[in-house]
């Protein structure tokens, strides 16, 4: 068990990384990881679901990445729209921070702006004059990773075919390699949880405990809190779904609130049996959350096998089932 940030480091070649998705969903691979032999097979997602025992819950996180990424009118201004604090008043991102100062006005759709403060995080709180249009005025905010424009096919496949309500800045993307008729064979339930800019922040702290986690808004239904309760075995689908349920615990009721718990070694999962997961980013939260639920030398070795066999890595890429 480790605390140091550099243990939860690794290299990646950067063909590896996937800028694009795969032609269908469910063509992606699948590393298997069994914790308990110490055993890695290399499988399809596919066959995802002749993992599926009777008595086991699939859960998946139904939210919606809404077009949050604009650029003021002037085209001299980026921002990344977070969520709203107050009527017509949102929480940004903004590049570059210079130009948006408290006081500083900026125009966005034609809406005019002001920006009312800069949090201790960088971020802004900046009270606009109507509501922003973002369906028209914004695009899907693409992680930084993929360093490319967005494209047509993106909104589709930057989304999962089950996302209902919008909230989210990121994907949940081990959600992303689900088709309609995959799904519709697995005895699931949805949860929600807005996924926010944290997702894509490596830890910058020497130390773990050093690190301040993003919070995250969820809601859970009586429908899916009834599922779960009554499953003999929980699947989460991403690090997303996983927080959420370790958050609440079980027996777990109907509610929404906010997280932001921060999993990894030593802790002790209360609530997910097993986890589909994508593959993540050095020194990443994400990562250290997998390596809470494998044990980190586990982990790190799958990692240099994926690198061996080529597998892709991050949002389009790859999964891994840890059983």
């Amino acid at each position: 068990m480790s605390l140091l940030t550099s243990d939860y480091d690794y290299p990646l070649p950067e063909h590896l990384i996937a800028r694009h998705p795969t032609a269908r969903r469910d063509g992606s691979r699948m590393m298997v990881l069994h914790r308990e032999s110490q055993r890695i097979e290399h499988r399809n997602f596919s066959d995802f679901p002749g993992y599926i025992s009777d008595g086991d819950l699939v859960v998946l996180n139904d939210t919606r990445v809404f077009r949050a990424r604009a650029f003021s009118d002037d085209g001299r201004v980026e921002f990344l729209f977070l969520e709203t604090v107050a009527t017509n008043t949102w929480r940004c991102l903004v590049k570059p921070g210079r130009r948006a100062r408290p006081g500083a006005t900026v125009s966005v759709g034609g809406i005019a702006g002001v920006v009312k403060e800069t949090e201790e995080t960088g971020e802004r709180i900046i009270e606009f004059a109507g509501e922003i249009d973002l369906e028209k005025h914004g695009e899907l905010p693409l992680p930084p990773y993929f360093e490319r424009d967005v494209e047509k096919e993106d909104d589709e496949r930057y989304q999962t075919v089950f996302a209902k309500k919008a909230g989210a800045v990121a994907a949940p993307t081990a959600g992303l390699h689900f088709t309609p008729e995959i799904l519709a064979n697995l005895p699931h339930a949805f949860l929600t949880l807005h996924v926010g800019v944290g997702t894509f922040r490596p830890v910058q702290a020497d130390n773990l405990a050093g690190h301040q986690m993003h919070t995250e808004r969820y809601e859970i239904s009586e429908q899916t809190a009834a599922a779960v309760n009554a499953a003999k075995r929980i699947v989460a689908i991403g690090t997303t779904t996983t927080r959420v349920l370790e958050s609440t615990g079980l027996p777990l009721t109907s509610c929404s609130g906010s997280t932001n718990i921060f999993i990894h070694p030593p802790y002790q999962f209360r609530a997910v049996d097993v986890l589909l997961t994508n593959f993540h980013l050095p020194k990443s939260t994400l990562l250290m959350l997998i390596s809470a639920f494998a044990e980190r030398e586990f982990i790190l070795r799958a990692y240099e096998e994926a690198i061996r066999e080529n597998y892709r890595f991050y949002s389009y890429g790859d999964c891994m089932l840890i059983l």
